[in-house]
């Protein structure tokens, strides 16, 4: 059954043996090549140079290493390989898009009939490259579904009246946000924001708003964008997003049901309950 409305949750093709994993940072890639072997499909990946972890190739059948950029050696490994089916999979830093990146003449055509840089658009555009070549490109859940969040309070702690208010004020404008691509987070306290995600990302927009906010009382609200493309950058927390709260003295974080990965679930309860904060999916 879908955890939401207007999206059917993508199921998996039995006749899927082989797949390409297009590898970006963080453990999502990790996970996704872990839960796909355990249903018995053979992995192959091309990862980002200064971007995936090392650590992936524990977890694949194959291995190709490519510089951010390259999307023309990315497609052309892709076909050499004969994958047909693929995912685009984890982070890739957005910062790099002004300082580290060096488009090949692949990359360079496609940025030139690309009107913004913003996330929806680059990445649609990408994955509309890659599937001309006649690799689809599915969902970046579509093994793990499972790890998508439930709905209703994930920890023992449930927000308090107030907390609740400032979740309900912040909703709506973490929603417009997400609809015009800045973000996907935003920090309130007593239903003013002190911080909007954008390029930087989800951890430094709560440190950020630790310092504005005096280091406590901060509710963090986590949503995906009204137009989500599941097939790449979901909304994702885990342990460290827990231990950044911490450090910047949040009580509260938010996440949409459904469109939220819970990374390292586990562990990630575990440490909000050790710390008393509350995770709630709406």
């Amino acid at each position: 059954m879908s955890f939401f409305k207007n999206q059917k949750e993508e199921s998996i093709d039995k006749s899927i043996n082989r797949f390409g994993l297009i590898a970006g940072g963080g453990r999502f890639p990790l996970l996704f090549a872990q839960s796909a072997h355990k249903q018995g499909i053979e992995i192959l990946a091309v990862a980002h140079k200064g971007q995936t972890t090392p650590e992936l190739e524990r977890y694949v059948d194959k291995i190709y290493w490519i510089k951010v950029g390259q999307l023309g050696k990315l497609i052309k490994i892709l076909k050499t390989e004969k994958i047909k089916d693929a995912a685009m999979v984890g982070d890739i830093n957005k910062t790099l898009m002004f300082s580290n990146v060096a488009p090949d003449l692949h990359a360079l055509s496609l940025l030139a009939k690309t009107r913004t840089l913003n996330d929806d658009v680059l990445l649609r555009s990408v994955s509309d490259e890659i599937e001309k070549e006649g690799i689809t490109i599915h969902s970046s859940t579509l093994f793990l579904n499972d790890l998508l969040s439930p709905a209703g309070c994930l920890t023992r702690r449930k927000p308090g009246k107030k907390e609740t208010k400032d979740i309900e004020f912040g909703w709506k404008i973490a929603k417009e946000i997400g609809r015009l691509d800045i973000g996907q987070s935003i920090v309130v306290k007593n239903q003013v924001v002190l911080a909007v995600e954008a390029i930087e990302g989800t951890d430094e927009a709560i440190r950020r708003a630790g310092k504005l906010g005096g280091g406590k009382g901060l509710i963090i609200i986590k949503v995906s964008k009204p137009q989500q493309d599941m097939r790449f950058d979901i909304p994702a927390i885990g342990p460290k997003t827990i231990a950044t709260m911490q450090e910047a003295g949040a009580t509260v974080l938010a996440i949409e049901k459904g469109k939220t990965l819970l990374i390292d679930k586990i562990e990630l309860i575990r440490s909000a309950n050790q710390a008393n904060l509350s995770i709630v999916a709406l």
